[in-house]
């Protein structure tokens, strides 16, 4: 079991038997809390997988209705937890409670370690099986290409290009600005590899600080430094046999830059702190929403780095330019999150639409997810108004090339896909909108690289 897996929160406020179970459980990343304030805290804070924990609890130690609210609030947060809860000798009411209201174990006072050791160990053991079981569901349910809407040209290319390079060990770079999937095409780029039934690990290089962000990746030794209390693996050891995924690599201090340099080359690591040399067998994916050209020439980013990981570049069109698959997400996340908020909405208003297609998204897809999101919950009618969005179809489109031809193939590529977006991909009533015949409409999508089966509602599932 990997070491991330065994963290271990233990809710007891008495000082003498918690220091008893921090010593029995001390091969455990154990972490503690006297109250149910404290218990979520550090179950937010350190998500662990099993929940030691008393039913008495203050402000009313003897009762044990703060230990049964203590476990509700728990299991609500974190419904996969394996929670065991430790009740008084012969009170065998409260524990039969206990597991009616989903805790997953009980143990009666006075404690044998090596019993309650038992249980949380088998309790760390089911966890395991069940989140694997949970991810190959997950694995047999989804298409590798799952959450990505390719009906635009731009999208059409990133995909062919994914499908290619994925089968491969390359290390790939892709690049796009903020909330346009990136991670979510790193995680493709992983589902139709070989690599596929090993473990996707991905690292934020900009949102974890300078100082600690070598030891997240590499791993550190007992002693390494202050707080260094055991051995710790890094994210590229976790990934060993699967892929790491670095995103906003361009946000990584120069200093390391040197050291993952190394790691790509040999493919060895050495924990912080430590002088042994490990193997890892990893694929890597990298992603920042820079210009690395730029950072290069600002001596913030090694120019042999680069090369190193953008063996194959892949460049991620911004949402604003990928034209009616705006309108083909957006009915996607309307059902998704009407569904999930209970609301029984038929689709988007023609001025809805109107705005969707007009708006320039400079936060991306993230940003349109966000709008829909506000507009289920504000929305008074069965259809979602461009009001409800809180946007309008006033803004231009940039100026564009004024070169005859080109403007010719742009209007006629856009009407296609405008005619296979409100004919959700049916050739026959497409063709007959565009006025042009089944076979001349077929040699029209040869021509432009489009596929009508990208636009029908069983294609039309995706989220980038």
């Amino acid at each position: 079991m990997n070491q991330e897996s065994r963290k271990l929160l233990i809710v007891e406020d008495d000082p003498g038997l918690l220091s008893q179970l921090k010593w029995c459980f001390e091969e455990y990343d154990v972490v503690t809390a006297e109250d149910r304030t404290s218990a979520i805290n550090e179950l937010r804070r350190h998500e662990p997988t099993v929940v030691l924990q008393d039913l008495g609890l203050p402000p009313n130690p003897e009762g044990v209705d703060e230990g049964l609210a203590t476990l509700q609030d728990l299991l609500k947060l974190s419904p996969h937890i394996k929670v065991i809860v430790v009740t008084g000798h012969g009170d065998q009411e409260n524990a039969l409670k206990s597991v009616a209201l989903g805790a997953y174990d009980f143990y009666q006072k006075p404690v044998d370690t090596e019993t309650l050791q038992l249980l949380v160990e088998r309790a760390f053991a089911i966890s395991r099986l069940e989140g694997e079981n949970r991810r190959l569901q997950s694995m047999a349910s989804e298409s590798p290409l799952d959450g990505i809407v390719a009906a635009s040209e731009g999208m059409l290319s990133v995909c062919r290009m994914i499908e290619k390079v994925a089968p491969t060990d390359v290390t790939t770079l892709l690049l796009g600005e903020s909330g346009t999937g990136k991670e979510l095409l790193a995680r493709s780029l992983h589902r139709l590899s070989p690599r596929a039934e090993k473990r996707f690990v991905a690292i934020n290089c900009a949102a974890i600080p300078e100082n600690l962000l070598e030891s997240e990746l590499f791993g550190f030794e007992k002693g390494a430094f202050t707080g260094a209390v055991k051995q710790t693996h890094g994210k590229i050891e976790l990934a060993d046999g699967g892929t790491l995924f670095l995103d906003e690599i361009g946000d990584m201090p120069v200093a390391l830059q040197a050291k993952l340099l190394r790691f790509l080359q040999e493919r060895v690591i050495e924990r912080v702190g430590g002088r042994e040399e490990i193997s890892v067998d990893v694929r890597v994916v990298c992603a920042t929403n820079q210009n690395p050209i730029e950072l290069i020439a600002q001596d913030l980013f090694r120019e042999d780095l680069y090369y190193r990981v953008s063996e194959i570049t892949i460049d991620i069109p911004p949402f604003r330019d990928r034209e009616e698959g705006r309108l083909i997400l957006a009915r996607h996340l309307l059902v998704k999150y009407a569904k999930q908020q209970g609301r029984s909405l038929v689709g988007f208003s023609d001025d809805a639409n109107a705005a969707i297609d007009a708006y320039s998204w400079p936060g991306n897809v993230r940003e349109l997810e966000n709008k829909i999101k506000g507009a289920v919950i504000m929305a008074d009618g069965k259809q979602v108004t461009a009001a409800d969005l809180g946007i309008d179809g006033s803004e231009n489109d940039e100026e564009k090339s004024l070169n005859l031809r080109e403007v010719r193939q742009r209007a006629e590529s856009k009407a296609i896909r405008i005619a296979l977006m409100k004919n959700f991909g049916n050739i026959s009533r497409a063709a007959e909108q565009l006025g042009v015949t089944r076979p001349t409409l077929y040699d029209l999508l040869n021509k432009y690289g489009l596929s009508a089966e990208a636009y029908s509602k069983r294609s039309a599932n995706g989220g980038s």
